[in-house]
């Protein structure tokens, strides 16, 4: 096996700097004792304890924790459900374009599939809020959860769901019973990443949300804009540790399904 040259090493540690070397200074400074985020004074955690007293992004984390819940729990419904409709054993007619139907929002970007759903949601007269926002990061994250689903049916072992309908099972008995617990860490895997995807979002949300639906990444490009406050990289560090949980336990879930 060929060693891998120093140069492809240097880069490799340089893209890794370049990355989260931004994000680790952000975590490091929310640490920070002074109120100018650009100079040290000491180690305190006083910006996490005054984040309780800050009421609009407490209100927008409670808001954007809800969302994201939702809307992960119901692009994980239609995902899954999409990825049992589209299995590489079912042939119906339209199926391929069912499949760029669902796979579209992957490749489309965020700015015209918020305008497109801004559009809809004023044709259709639905007033702007918390459900629209539900709904349009469902149709965004829906598509991820189908690709995870539907990699784990294409290594599902067939004969189990054989032997349970020949042993007289209907079909929603052998779902429920042989082809769920089968396929549960992939779906949990899911939704683990709808909510990672939902929490993050600021385009689609800013197209789609209403008066009293603020999102925390809304509230806190509004706030960075007139200035970057301790208690904005606080509550960063925080969404940064929530969604790292979140990726890290999709990514286990996943390694266990492949094992």
């Amino acid at each position: 096996m060929s060693r891998a040259h120093p140069l492809a090493w240097a880069a490799l540690g340089l893209g890794m700097v370049f990355l989260y070397g931004p994000i680790l200074l952000l975590v490091v400074y929310s640490f920070n004792a002074s109120r100018l985020v650009t100079v040290w004074a000491g180690f305190s955690t006083r910006w996490y304890a005054g984040l309780l007293d800050n009421g609009p992004l407490v209100e927008s984390a409670l808001v954007t924790l809800k969302v994201a819940l939702a809307s992960a729990g119901l692009a994980t419904m239609l995902g899954t459900l999409a990825a049992l409709a589209l299995d590489g054993r079912r042939r119906f007619p339209g199926r391929p374009l069912l499949t760029g139907l669902v796979y579209a929002p992957m490749v489309m970007p965020e700015v015209i599939t918020g305008l497109s759903l801004l559009l809809l949601f004023v044709g259709l007269g639905i007033p702007r809020g918390f459900w629209t926002i539900v709904i349009a990061h469902a149709t965004f994250t829906l598509c991820f959860v189908a690709v995870v689903v539907q990699a784990r049916l294409r290594h599902l072992d067939r004969s189990l769901l054989e032997a349970a309908a020949d042993l007289g099972a209907a079909p929603v008995t052998v779902f429920r019973t042989v082809t769920l617990p089968l396929i549960a860490p992939a779906v949990i895997a899911g939704f683990l990443l709808a909510f990672t995807l939902s929490m993050d979002d600021l385009v689609i949300a800013s197209f789609v949300s209403g008066p009293g639906a603020t999102t925390l990444p809304m509230r806190l490009y509004s706030q960075v804009r007139l200035g970057v406050t301790p208690e904005i990289n606080a509550i960063s560090t925080l969404l940064i540790g929530a969604v790292s949980l979140a990726v890290l336990g999709a990514s286990v879930l996943t390694a266990r399904r492949g094992r």
